[in-house]
């Protein structure tokens, strides 16, 4: 499913990342850990074309992105990659609804049909009576559930999740842990998570170990 190749990125005179050789097999739950500043959101960015690595290969569902460009790289990422932030990024002036169709009618999918599979989404993670509410007037956990239905809507690949519980209370973060397990067993959705959540990474099928910008054993 994603396959990296002696990855190296830096930002002037500091080298993030060190070489990184990675392969996530389709429908695996993978958490990456590591103390701050170890290079795990540049590596998830680089995951999901939102930033390019200095050397090295990557392949995301059998499609070599090395040297395509960035026009091609935005379609790609819009049809096989779903992305969850810790702090959702909704857009406030849309309902839950209208956010949960962005990515789909980016896509230029037809309205009607985008809509349909939007509310199933939103019935999928109990919110089908929150779908005209806007992000304002929806709790954390509505906001971060809705979020995770719109990275669903283009049936992407794999979902990139960067701190996706950061931001929850307990139970709330217990439920959107359990929803992503839901979806690989519903859906068999593959999920690369960053997290800082020891109990997030202990129910992973695996958990990726970087300091100073390397794999290391935990």
């Amino acid at each position: 499913m994603i396959e990296l190749r002696n990855i190296t990125k830096s930002f002037g005179n500091l080298q993030v990342l060190k070489g990184i050789d990675l392969d996530i097999a389709r429908g695996e739950v993978v958490s990456i850990v590591g103390p701050s500043g170890a290079g795990k959101t540049t590596l998830l960015q680089i995951m999901g074309t939102l930033d390019t690595p200095d050397g090295g290969e990557i392949r995301v569902d059998g499609q070599q992105l090395n040297g395509m460009s960035q026009k091609a790289l935005a379609q790609f990422r819009n049809k096989h990659i779903g992305f969850v932030f810790q702090f959702h990024q909704l857009l406030p002036e849309f309902t839950a609804l209208e956010n949960v169709m962005i990515p789909a009618m980016i896509a230029r999918q037809p309205q009607k049909e985008t809509r349909q599979q939007a509310m199933q989404l939103l019935e999928l993670m109990g919110l089908s009576g929150r779908a005209d509410h806007k992000p304002g007037e929806l709790s954390g956990g509505e906001r971060q559930r809705v979020a995770v239905a719109r990275a669903l809507i283009n049936k992407p690949s794999v979902i990139l999740a960067d701190e996706p519980s950061g931001s929850l209370d307990t139970q709330n973060k217990n439920e959107l842990h359990q929803l992503f397990f839901d979806l690989r067993r519903q859906m068999g959705q593959t999920f690369v998570i960053v997290t800082h959540d020891e109990e997030l990474a202990r129910l992973t099928d695996r958990t990726i170990h970087l300091k100073d910008g390397e794999v290391s054993l935990p």
